[in-house]
């Protein structure tokens, strides 16, 4: 009987969501949902120092944003818990317990002065490094006393010496060998008792019954220390993939110095969260190789393990914000009107009270920015001077379309007969500035520039008739008014 797959996410609440692990956390996602399967959230916050609450709140806010919900974790339960290492002492104890009847695990009492002599001396020798099993070698009976007389130790494992290659059969890389004499009998439990990561990780894996393990290739070294781990708890191996790293356009590991590189960073530049999630399905994976825009729904029922890439992934900045672009363009205007009004809220421009008020006026303004942005901190810009009674010219666009005698003129003109429209509406205004460059004898965009200038106080602006119809004729008047 096929086992339905379970996949799990466990960042570390160390900072904030870094756009790998965003990648990762995604991937695992859109597996569990492509295969009917089980998406876990496990928190690993085993680093007392750099752990907090308010990581692990953003992590789970940063996910949800992107519209990636858990189905057994923090704030939704599950049969398999506690969801965080922390609270998993009991666990972690047993397992060790498990391997100590067993064999697997034996208790270490060189202190890290002689370790640090056995690694010098290795050095020296060029010989192995690792750990060379001296208290494996001790008599029972010794051992027995020194742990009854309290002396500190560490539990290792006990690499079983005829202990084949470990092959990986990774789902992306394929298979990778590791010679088992180069596994250590590395430390399954420190001192003071608590575990290390690649027995906790284990045992987390073993009791949530992780069948799919989908993580960055900066976890593939401790992937043969893992399924020892695995067998001396006779637990079943599940299957690896690990995913390639992400790499800046210069080659270099993504990081800071290319722009922002968590979730909320991304979110709070204005980027769409169905994008962002887009975009970073499509480092490493494609869903037939010439797709770009890949909606939610497709990405979980379609996504496959077979069709990530082994090779580096390069985040391109401008083909996300393309990307980006392209799903303002697509959104209905009711609902980038919904998702307009909260950056134009950050920018004191609107209200919610102001849109619940008059949500028609705030859909007309859709056309005006829908083509144009690529982010949603390009609206406010577009439209600031839509609100508000007055706007302030730029100087140099004042001397650009102001200036002149034509120019001038024409701003007269029009201050005369726009205000003769009786119907302030998109045709009736453009047919207006229209004929009265006909009658000036000046080109029609003389005419347009300087009231665009006058009206929105910039030489660039959204669709000039579009706009004033929303600005409205009295304060279009009274703009041209204080220009002239």
């Amino acid at each position: 009987m096929s086992v339905s797959p379970r996949v799990r996410f466990a960042p570390s609440p160390t900072g904030a969501l870094h756009i790998g692990g965003a990648r990762t956390a995604v991937y695992n996602w859109a597996f569990a949902r492509a295969t009917g399967g089980t998406f876990v959230l496990r928190i690993d916050d085993t680093d007392p120092e750099r752990s907090t609450d308010e990581n692990t709140a953003q992590i789970m806010r940063s996910l949800r944003w992107l519209g990636i919900e858990w189905d057994e974790g923090p704030e939704v339960g599950g049969d398999l818990g506690p969801y965080f290492q922390t609270q998993r002492g009991a666990h972690y104890a047993r397992a060790l317990d498990h391997m100590k009847a067993s064999g697997s695990a034996y208790p270490c009492f060189c202190t890290a002065d002689e370790l640090e002599a056995k690694r010098a001396a290795a050095r020296q020798s060029d010989g192995p490094s690792g750990y060379d099993r001296t208290c494996r070698r001790l008599d029972p009976g010794e051992v027995r006393a020194r742990m009854d007389a309290g002396e500190p130790h560490v539990w290792r494992l006990a690499v079983p010496l005829d202990r084949s290659d470990i092959v990986v059969d990774d789902a992306v890389r394929g298979e990778t060998a590791f010679p088992s004499s180069a596994m250590d009998d590395f430390v399954l439990a420190r001192t003071d008792g608590t575990p290390t990561y690649n027995f906790a990780t284990v045992v987390d894996d073993v009791d949530m019954r992780i069948t799919h393990v989908i993580r960055g290739d900066d976890h593939l070294s401790n992937t043969p220390r893992q399924i020892l781990v695995f067998e001396a708890l006779g637990a079943p191996v599940p299957r690896f993939a690990h995913l390639s790293m992400i790499w800046g356009a210069d080659g270099k590991k993504l990081s800071k110095r290319h722009g922002a590189t968590s979730v909320e960073a991304f979110r709070d530049e204005g980027y769409l969260p169905e994008a962002l999630l887009n975009y970073l399905a499509l480092l490493g994976w494609s869903l037939d190789g010439e797709t770009t825009i890949i909606s939610r729904e497709t990405l979980a029922s379609q996504f496959s393990l077979e069709r990530i890439s082994k090779n580096p992934a390069i985040f391109d900045f401008d083909k996300l914000e393309w990307m980006n672009g392209a799903y303002i363009r697509e959104m209905s205007a009711d609902a980038l009107a919904k998702r307009m009004i909260t950056w134009l809220a950050k920018a004191g421009l609107a209200t919610e009270e102001d849109f619940a008020a008059r949500p028609d006026w705030y859909q007309a303004l859709v056309p005006l920015v829908a083509e144009r942005a690529r982010r949603m901190t390009d609206i406010p810009a577009m439209l600031a001077f839509l609100f508000g009674e007055t706007v302030a010219i730029e100087p140099a666009a004042a001397d650009k379309a102001l200036a002149t005698d034509d120019a001038r003129r024409s701003l007269q003109a029009a201050l005369e007969a726009l205000g003769t429209i009786a119907d302030w509406k998109h045709d009736a205004i453009e047919q207006t500035l229209r004929d009265l460059a006909v009658t000036l004898e000046v080109k029609p965009k003389v005419v347009f520039q300087a009231v665009r200038v006058a009206v929105t106080g910039s030489t660039v602006s959204p669709p000039l008739f579009e706009s004033l119809a929303l600005l409205g004729k009295e304060r279009t008047i009274r703009r041209i008014e204080a220009a002239l």
